[in-house]
């Protein structure tokens, strides 16, 4: 369980936090990148929790915050298709002035 642990989160957090930074071209690739990190987290924080004998409840309003996360991050995506027609991340940049 202790490699389990390291590895989430001194590989697949940084590796999560590096492609989100580097390729930050399209929308739906940055939060897929989140909800994957998001996922680790939970996964770190459950191992973590299970090794400790920590009660889980946290565990469960965690998974609900990134639920209403992603669900948001979809609502957008979906108005941005919409209304301009692609989801590139540059066009936004030029849209707000």
């Amino acid at each position: 369980m202790t490699f389990f642990l390291m590895l989430v989160f001194f590989f697949i957090i940084p590796m999560c936090l590096l492609k989100f930074m580097l390729n930050f071209n399209h929308l739906l690739i940055s939060l897929l990148v989140l909800e994957f990190l998001s996922l680790s987290f939970f996964f770190g924080l459950s191992s973590s929790f299970h090794y400790l004998n920590l009660e889980s409840v946290f565990l469960l309003y965690f998974l609900v915050m990134v639920v209403c996360e992603g669900v948001l991050g979809l609502c957008i995506l979906v108005l941005m298709s919409f209304s301009y027609g692609v989801d590139y991340m540059f066009t936004y940049n030029k849209l707000l002035c």
